[in-house]
């Protein structure tokens, strides 16, 4: 059995496998008809935390696969309403599926959900980080560019759980990370300590323009996060130089890709120019979400 929490959990060789994997795979072209490896096999979706991609993505994947899906709602379980402890779900799941997917703005549920499950997990999104995410990210930079080592990838906006999974896939994946925010909301200190103590190659500016210079891939996030209680005109305003616009991605190489989680808020995070222009990754991204997924999957039941 293995988790899928962080990466920096999980060997640099085994997330190579799966991006690999998830490549060849891609370019083959399985269909349900073909390729059911998951056959008889059940995922079970919890969701804290509203999303379309993460549920798009995870149950075509399941689905393509051959398995079958189920979809927890916390407001419609004994969970969500309190009258049932963590631990005994946890029980109750394992004996239900056989792998589940969780997206949650507490990290700590997730943890003590993995504490107490008999079957892997999956982390489709916690308040400090996105791994399945990144992996989509990096599975579609090397679709279009090659290897993503020693490349320079910029990150401009707040220093939000998808940063801390993209500091962790710096390190996994040997790439040079360039985050450009406000000192207010910089990532977590421990994580860039761990990055660096691994010999990563980060830098942290309050410069966008430092940040976009000659990178090979610019990327951002929404600057207001669902369910974000902070003071959103205050926000805005320290991350309205960190938009990615036509100016900062001419300061990047000339062949470097545009990427984004999405949602998006056009025009605040980035530009209709970017986001719809010809260095625009972000539709690729979105679809290789399910590819990468599929073998994220087939990873945590040992059959790749």
């Amino acid at each position: 059995m293995r988790n899928f929490i962080n990466l920096s959990d999980i060997d640099k060789q085994e997330l190579r496998k799966i991006i690999d994997h998830a490549k060849s795979q891609k370019q083959k072209g399985s269909t349900i008809k073909t390729d059911v490896p998951l056959a008889g096999k059940t995922l079970i979706m919890i969701f804290e935390k509203p999303s379309t991609r993460t549920r798009l993505s995870f149950e075509l994947a399941m689905k393509k696969l051959g398995g079958d899906v189920l979809v927890l709602n916390p407001k419609e379980s004994h969970y969500g309403s309190g009258d049932e402890s963590i631990h005994d779900t946890a029980k109750i799941l394992s004996q239900y599926g056989d792998v589940v997917m969780m997206r949650t703005n507490k990290h700590e549920h997730f943890l003590e959900f993995s504490k107490h499950l008999e079957i892997p997990i999956i982390n489709g999104l916690t308040n400090l980080s996105h791994p399945v995410q990144i992996m989509a990210t990096v599975l579609s930079y090397e679709e279009l560019r090659g290897s993503i080592a020693n490349k320079k990838i910029a990150w401009l906006g707040d220093g939000n759980n998808v940063v801390y999974s993209l500091i962790e896939a710096a390190v996994q994946f040997d790439f040079q990370l360039a985050i450009a925010c406000p000192k207010k909301l910089e990532p977590n200190k421990k994580i860039i300590k761990w990055a660096k103590d691994k010999k990563a190659n980060i830098l942290i500016t309050k410069n966008p323009k430092e940040a976009a210079k000659d990178a090979s891939a610019v990327i951002t996030d929404k600057w207001i996060s669902m369910g974000d209680s902070v003071n959103k005109k205050k926000k805005k305003k320290l991350l309205k130089p960190y938009q990615v616009n036509e100016k900062i991605m001419k300061l990047a190489k000339s062949d470097a890709i545009f990427m984004h989680c999405l949602p998006a808020k056009r025009n605040e995070e980035v530009t209709d120019s970017v986001m719809d222009g010809e260095q625009s990754a972000v539709w690729l991204e979105a679809l290789n979400r399910m590819h990468v997924q599929k073998s994220i999957i087939q990873f945590c039941l040992n059959l790749l």
